[in-house]
């Protein structure tokens, strides 16, 4: 990690956003009047659930304080690089960050957030799902608070096709009808591949990483069996001819079309088809991924937003009752039912409120509890960029050969040697 710092005080770029930083506090050197302003830093959700939950919390605050949103952009990628060189600067106007799951070893690693107390943490996650508290727990120490959660599932023509048991089937299923874009899934080089292939990896059987995150695991029969699907989709004729280019909402997109059949995709396209193409809503089934081998159930890796605690902060105290407040159960339910966002507490699976959003809560529910975690190292972002490097195009896999690159530039990755 020492070689990762000092790489980045060389780099100009964190020069210039350290003094950008420093002018920035310069600037606001004026108090403000009124109650301290905890500042949230998250995507911007569009539905007006996060703005609802700052409202919510803001009034039971009773005037000690006031949560303000500041929206991130949509973009997963460019929210993390722009939290990055914020918290590299130490800026203290973050107070709580809507982190993506997979940043919760890197930002503890680094000390840009703050740990929660004993006490404190089992308060904060009573009733949340494992996985999803899993996700924000580093070195034995929870370092955010589960906020919403998500899982893919695969959506299927109920009128034109049964739900298939395997990969296999589903792929020749698919190819029966002789069609282009029968099947999307997400082909792009970037976190979407990565996603797919530990998920494929995991339902072999397989790892990326050992138990403890540090070593490189890839066993050559899971490996192997993951890239050979891959490779089999990426030649397939019922593969988008633009595989090489779709993320989810391509496949969105093509899926309310009415031509494919299959869908890799997570549950914002069931209301999405509902809006945009009722005739397909109508047809559309769901069900947990198929197995990859016999024997073993298909899984798939947990997302979400995790609330951590700005490791700068001047309000760190009533930046933690805060994140729990905007993590509580009323806004969990909001966040379901007018963002579409799963939650991370498992009762609120069987209300009526989040089964009414999400018919497919049962199966959505079953996904999450068996969920994996993609690897939760501090060099997340450079292996994931070395396994979506190493894995594009679908269509040039070598099974082989490319398990053994795949070994070598994680390893690379681990040992932060090399930037992709």
């Amino acid at each position: 990690m020492r070689h990762r710092r000092l790489m980045i005080c060389a780099d100009p770029r964190w020069l210039q956003a350290i003094a950008l930083s420093l002018l920035l506090s310069a600037c606001s050197g004026r108090e403000e009047t009124g109650p301290p302003v905890l500042n949230w830093y998250v995507f911007d959700e569009k539905s007006g659930a996060f703005r609802d939950a700052v409202r919510q919390c803001t009034a039971r605050a009773d005037g000690r304080y006031r949560i303000r949103i500041t929206p991130l952009p949509a973009d997963a990628d460019q929210q993390r690089e722009q939290l990055v060189r914020r918290l590299a600067a130490r800026d203290r106007d973050i107070d709580i960050v809507g982190m993506d799951v997979i940043w919760t070893a890197e930002f503890a690693q680094a000390g840009w957030i703050l740990p929660w107390r004993e006490a404190q943490a089992a308060e904060a996650i009573t009733g949340m799902l494992p996985a999803a508290v899993k996700s924000a727990v580093y070195q034995g120490r929870l370092w955010a608070v589960p906020f919403t959660t998500n899982a893919q599932l695969l959506w299927y023509r109920k009128d034109k096709v049964d739900r298939p048991a395997t990969w296999d089937e589903l792929i020749d299923a698919a190819e029966a009808f002789d069609v282009p874009g029968t099947l999307q899934v997400q082909g792009q080089r970037y976190e979407g591949l990565t996603v797919f292939f530990i998920s494929l990896l995991a339902s072999a059987g397989g790892a990326v990483l050992d138990h403890d995150d540090t070593e490189v695991s890839l066993e050559p029969m899971p490996t192997r069996r993951a890239l050979e699907l891959l490779k089999r989709i990426g030649n397939s004729p019922a593969a988008d001819p633009a595989l090489s280019t779709a993320r989810e909402d391509q496949s969105r997109l093509a899926f309310e079309t009415g031509k494919p059949v299959f869908m890799v995709n997570y549950s914002y396209v069931w209301p999405s088809a509902r809006q945009n193409a009722p005739a397909v809503a109508g047809q559309m089934g769901w069900m947990r991924w198929p197995a990859v081998v016999d024997g073993l159930p298909g899984r798939v890796t947990i997302g979400g937003i995790n609330l951590g605690i700005g490791a700068y902060t001047r309000h760190a105290g009533m930046a933690f009752e805060a994140a729990r407040c905007l993590a509580s159960e009323p806004n969990q339910i909001n966040a379901a039912q007018k963002g579409g966002l799963p939650p991370t507490i498992e009762a609120l699976y069987r209300t009526p409120e989040v089964r009414a959003r999400f018919p497919m809560a049962d199966t959505l529910l079953a996904t999450l509890q068996d969920a994996v975690q993609r690897p939760r190292t501090p060099f997340y972002y450079d292996l994931s960029l070395a396994i979506s490097h190493t894995l594009h195009p679908l269509k040039d896999i070598d099974p082989d050969a490319d398990a053994v690159r795949l070994r070598e530039a994680v390893g690379r990755a681990l040992k932060s040697e090399g930037l992709f």
